[in-house]
């Protein structure tokens, strides 16, 4: 067993502890927008940011072509990467095209990449980490793992995580998989970076070890994870339930209704941040009962949509 590690706020934290997962905006006519692109991502981190995900799940990742997902890297990186982490969310579950790409993405100038378990083929846990280690030996990149068998189909096993751990560029894990008991015996067992890979499970993850969030909320409440994120870390467990509280109508209001690209473009749309809502087929527009609902649920919030 690892000894157990005091995570605080002065610890250097390769990502950081405040990550948004990102929307990829696009123009009116589909095409990627990358000014569009830079000015949330600077957005972003004045609002507290210190790390991002660029074109993960919530960036539309599997609708974009390689050269888009590229400089979608780029873009971010030239805005933002003197001022905060930029993962890449560069892998599929083809392993030589995860390695292509995330090669691509080193040359722009990430600071690491995240990893999915490959999806639909649904490997052994042998496959997920021959996966894995083939991608961080090609690459030479911190990794950040990215447990989420909701739409990897299979999940990673915390023995899985345990072994990939002892790569010293396997150093975090954003876990999305809602298994407390799975969550708690990587904690136990490795120094890895784990990051609330659900927005809700913010604070409960951060009580057992966790160091922070990769947030799609965050897109609309970056300055509130801030303060649950800090607050955790410190070990102000009043001023982070407090947080927790006020953060809830807010992520049922992204995360509850329609998917969260979808939501989180239109919440930014009528902030005046972004300038259309355009999503790619698959993905569609929500009804106008959907929007009402989330209307709702951000007016509880306190936000006047």
């Amino acid at each position: 067993m690892a000894e157990s590690v005091l995570h605080t706020p002065g610890k250097n934290h390769t990502f950081g502890t405040v990550l948004t997962a990102m929307v990829t905006p696009f123009k009116d006519n589909g095409e990627v927008d990358y000014d569009a692109t830079a000015k949330l991502a600077i957005k972003l981190v004045d609002e507290g940011c210190d790390g991002l995900v660029v074109t993960g799940t919530t960036g539309e990742t599997s609708t974009l072509r390689d050269e888009e997902n590229i400089a979608m890297f780029a873009a971010v990186v030239k805005a933002v990467g003197h001022r905060a982490k930029v993962l890449a969310g560069s892998t599929t579950n083809d392993t030589a095209h995860s390695i292509k790409l995330s090669l691509a993405a080193k040359d722009t100038g990430v600071h690491g990449i995240l990893v999915t378990a490959p999806y639909y083929n649904k490997p052994s846990q042998a496959g997920v980490i021959a996966h894995v280690e083939a991608i961080v030996a090609a690459t030479q990149l911190p990794v950040m793992l990215y447990d989420i068998p909701g739409r990897a189909g299979i999940a990673m096993a915390p023995e899985t995580i345990i072994e990939l751990a002892k790569n010293p560029l396997v150093v975090a894990l954003k876990d999305a998989k809602a298994d407390y008991q799975s969550t708690t015996t990587v904690l136990a067992n490795t120094d890895l970076d784990v990051y609330a890979g659900d927005d809700g499970l913010t604070l409960p993850l951060m009580a057992a070890g966790a160091v922070g969030v990769v947030s799609v909320t965050a897109h609309i409440a970056a300055a509130k994870y801030r303060i649950l994120v800090d607050a955790m870390l410190a070990g102000d467990l009043a001023t982070a339930r407090k947080a927790h509280f006020e953060l809830d109508p807010i992520q049922r209001a992204v995360m509850s209704h329609v998917q969260g690209a979808v939501a989180a473009k239109h919440i930014l749309n009528w902030q005046g941040v972004l300038p259309n809502t355009v999503v790619r087929l698959p993905l569609v527009a929500p009804s106008e009962t959907e929007l009402e609902t989330i209307r709702t649920d951000l007016r509880e919030g306190g936000w006047e949509i």
